[in-house]
């Protein structure tokens, strides 16, 4: 990945799309692992809020599993290393604090989406940089599911097509995933700082 101008892009625009991102062995293996997951019913209903806060309900539709940094398969290190090598990249090149990465598969269903919102906490500044990962094989945009980023000149559609990975700082961005038509599979992801707020 191009670190430079991943950097330029998330300084002047707040957000930026690399296509290829990640090999596509990589991304075969990784949705096969998240759809052997949904198959073992080791996947979970998503969720809103954190901790206490935490509660199902209809304005996200998508079922998850968290990495575990300790535990990686190795399906998972295929993601892992490259993007905890984009964190330390743009740490360095944007000056972010950037400590860590967390991250999820994330499986919607036919129709499922997950309504308006921003990625950082209002009580916890800890998410900088908010990353999705698509896993989706010949994908075609008619499919839907398209990521809408709400940008100051408008809201921008993406669509989640195998490889591509989308990256937009999570206190400014406000997003939406739009229903497909198909099983939508990605990683969501964020690499985070050491929170101030509480």
């Amino acid at each position: 990945m191009d670190v430079d101008a991943i950097a330029g892009a998330v300084t002047q625009r707040g957000w930026c799309v690399v296509d290829e991102a990640i090999a596509a062995q990589d991304i075969a293996a990784l949705a096969a692992e998240c759809r052997a997951f949904e198959a073992a019913s080791q996947l979970t209903h998503a969720s809103t809020g954190r901790d206490a806060t935490r509660a199902p309900g209809t304005l996200r539709g998508d079922r998850t599993r968290w990495f575990e940094s300790d535990y990686l398969s190795a399906a998972q290190r295929g993601y892992w290393q490259p993007m905890d090598m984009l964190r330390a990249n743009l740490n360095r090149a944007l000056l972010l604090g950037l400590h860590e990465l967390e991250a999820h598969y994330a499986l919607y269903p036919p129709g499922a989406g997950y309504a308006r919102h921003r990625d950082r906490f209002r009580d916890d500044d800890a998410r900088v940089l908010s990353s999705v990962l698509y896993l989706n094989s010949e994908w075609q945009d008619d499919d839907g599911g398209a990521l809408r980023l709400y940008l100051a000149d408008g809201a921008h559609d993406v669509m989640p097509h195998g490889g591509r990975l989308v990256l937009f700082l999570s206190a400014e961005i406000e997003h939406e995933v739009l229903p497909a038509r198909r099983e939508r599979l990605s990683i969501a992801g964020w690499f985070r700082q050491r929170a101030a707020l509480r």
